[in-house]
């Protein structure tokens, strides 16, 4: 992607504090130095993010930001004005938890705000980040997906049943913006199981899990070439149009 009239690229970065958020900025600030928008909830763990990259990238231009992150009204006025003094070239939307799907099923509470943190909250700031970017008829929106949110499991529906909200919405926005012929570009981006502090538990009971460096590289390719969606690690691509296209009489009988 280039940068509009020779100034450095703009990025934005909601959920700046997850893992594979910090490392997809890693690698984009060793490609040139950028005015770097690191947003989140909690400010300390905000600055310690912000301090490690401005050692990696002493030109690069960064700053931090809190908010909430599920009342639309607060997100509206929030991304309004940040994009009042200049429009985003890229905005990762990477932020969310993996509740324990045993948990959800037991307390509604739990439930509702994996749902909301997961689906509802990533769907209301790319609402709200392209409606200023098409304006602009530029950019490039990654939204953090999941392959979970392919075929729903017994092992992560709740999960899963969010992740499946944030496809169906990239894929209409990328309608959308097709049949406008809009130059915005969405990215959706569909993530294995990573190693990250978020899935520390998960370590040595299934498949290994696969490197944060690894899949931020395979995100920030994806992003440079525009792709619609892009699975990460790239193998996660063949597993799921598996699991999609298996008859429910078979899938019935998989204990995944």
């Amino acid at each position: 992607m280039q940068s509009t009239q020779h100034s450095p690229l703009r990025i934005v970065i909601v959920g700046a504090t997850s893992t594979m958020a910090e490392h997809c900025a890693r690698l984009w600030l060793q490609s040139a130095p950028a005015e770097l928008v690191l947003v989140g909830r909690d400010e300390a763990r905000l600055q310690r993010v912000a301090s490690d990259l401005a050692v990696r990238s002493p030109t690069s231009t960064i700053e931090i930001r809190t908010t909430d992150f599920v009342d639309g009204a607060a997100i509206h006025h929030f991304v309004a004005t940040l994009c009042s003094t200049r429009t985003p070239d890229l905005v990762l939307i990477a932020h969310g938890t993996l509740p324990n799907q045993d948990t959800c099923q037991l307390n509604l509470s739990a439930c509702r705000e994996a749902l909301e943190i997961n689906g509802v909250s990533p769907v209301l700031f790319a609402e709200a980040f392209v409606t200023h970017m098409q304006l602009a008829d530029r950019g490039t929106l990654i939204i953090i997906g999941s392959v979970a949110g392919d075929r729903g499991r017994k092992s992560n529906y709740v999960y899963g049943s969010a992740k499946g909200m944030v496809t169906r919405y990239a894929q209409g926005l990328q309608h959308r913006l097709a049949l406008a012929k809009s130059h915005l570009k969405v990215v959706l981006v569909k993530p294995g199981p990573t190693a990250t502090p978020m899935t520390a538990h998960m370590v040595g009971q299934g498949p290994a899990l696969a490197s944060v460096e690894e899949v931020a590289r395979t995100i920030v390719a994806g992003a440079a070439k525009g792709k619609a969606v892009v699975y990460a690690p790239g193998k996660w691509f063949v597993i799921m149009m598996i699991i999609r296209h298996l008859p429910t009489w078979i899938f019935n009988k998989i204990n995944i």
